[in-house]
């Protein structure tokens, strides 16, 4: 490799190297990352679109083509696999629910419903073969809101969180790839009582709590779905046209809810669960990465949480202090069912040593420096770093985004 330009110092860096860094072209407002085939693909949060990003070299990460969202539409986030690309489309909700807190504060479903559909909603399926220049081949459309995010790593079916007109919120409908150019909507869950089409009523306060899947990781047969304010469920999906629940639980409250991604370790029957922090200052409350022990899937047990960064006084910091999101273990990607890393925002990422489940621990850390311009148009907005996903290639190479500081490439060189 040539030698790395120079970085902006690290206010944090153990068992982490800084490698590289980009602003993708000008667009810092970096979301959820993909790799596939020496390229990464990174989902905006607000400039309305995705880019593409040469890592053949991970020290110069050099930007590609920007594919522009249709007007009103989020294309946040992505999933790569089989020289495929999956990107959402639906309702850009920042340039409805302004105000943060309006976003993850009760069910967006049954604020919204009746809106006169101006935006793209639904799946947009690329061909990446030529991994440079993504080639739109279909499009899987939704009468509603639109789909939030999707879990594809190959194969005939992709899952996706959707929110169909009728619904309270984000519900899990299963696609069928089996010819990509013509994608179909299989089966589907959601929680009792979200169904308002159906006649169903919620049993939950619709103004103060929101049910919603974020997304669902699924192993073999079983997928394992984070409902936000909703909390945990366990799901047969043996039969994608029609999945069944096994075990639902849910901590919120008296925890604050947020529950955003739920990370299998199917070889030791442990999964691990991120609560994502959604508000500055700790004002929903501390969040936690939850163990739990799945020996008995109808009975999910907690034996632990991670512990929280503590080496500086991130309560205090400003913005979003806390778990957002896990490295999923994705085929191809840094598999390890005792090693797990996760993103907490102010504080950067960290990686945590598992193999004591009941007493996890810290093995590395690396918090970037403040972002060097804030392009989060919400109110509250200031230079804080935010890191909110991370990818671990299977040589260590490690990417994670901000939401106004980019995409910054690392390099894990281990445990402390």
């Amino acid at each position: 490799m040539t030698t790395a330009p120079e970085l902006r110092p690290a206010d944090l860096a153990a068992g982490f190297t800084h490698v590289g860094h980009t602003d993708q072209g000008g667009r810092p407002d970096a979301m959820q990352v993909q790799y596939w085939n020496r390229h990464v693909y990174v989902g905006h949060l607000f400039s309305g679109g995705f880019s593409v990003v040469d890592v053949t070299d991970p020290r110069h990460p050099t930007p590609g083509v920007f594919v522009p969202a249709p007007e009103r539409t989020w294309n946040i986030h992505l999933q790569a696999a089989d020289d495929l690309l999956l990107v959402i489309h639906a309702r850009d909700l920042w340039k409805t629910l302004d105000v943060e807190q309006n976003y993850y504060q009760g069910s967006v479903g049954t604020r919204l419903a009746g809106a006169e559909q101006d935006w793209s909603a639904g799946v947009a399926v690329y061909d990446i073969s030529a991994p440079a220049d993504p080639r739109p081949i279909a499009f899987l459309p939704v009468d509603g809101i639109g789909v939030h995010r999707l879990w594809f790593t190959g194969g005939r079916y992709a899952y996706a969180s959707v929110l169909p007109d009728g619904f309270t919120d984000y519900v899990l409908r299963v696609i069928d790839l089996a010819d990509p150019a013509h994608p179909q909507w299989a089966g589907g869950y959601w929680l009792p009582g979200m169904n308002t089409a159906a006649g169903e009523k919620p049993t939950w306060d619709t103004d103060r709590w929101r049910y919603a899947l974020h997304h669902a990781i699924v192993a073999g047969d079983t997928a394992y779905a984070s409902w936000r304010d909703g909390g945990l469920t366990i799901l047969d999906v043996s039969d994608r046209a029609a999945p069944t629940l096994v075990s639902h639980r849910n901590w919120s409250p008296p925890y604050g809810g947020g529950t955003h991604t739920a990370l299998p370790l199917p070889g030791r029957d442990l999964l691990v669960v991120a609560d994502e922090a959604t508000a500055d200052d700790l004002a929903d409350g501390l969040k936690h990465v939850w163990v739990f022990d799945i020996r008995e899937p109808e009975n999910p047990v907690s034996i632990a949480t991670f512990p929280t960064p503590a080496e500086d006084d991130y309560a205090s910091k400003g913005r979003h202090f806390g778990p957002h999101n896990l490295h999923e273990n994705r085929p191809g990607s840094f598999v390890s069912e005792e090693l797990v890393f996760g993103t907490f925002q102010n504080a950067g990422v960290r990686a945590f040593d598992l193999t004591d489940p009941y007493a996890p621990r810290q093995v590395a850390a690396f918090v970037p420096g403040a972002p060097e311009t804030v392009v989060d148009p919400r109110p509250g907005g200031r230079p804080v770093v935010q890191t909110a996903d991370v990818y671990v290639r299977d040589d260590g190479i490690t990417f994670i985004t901000d939401y106004n500081g980019g995409l910054d490439v690392l390099e894990f060189t281990g445990k402390e």
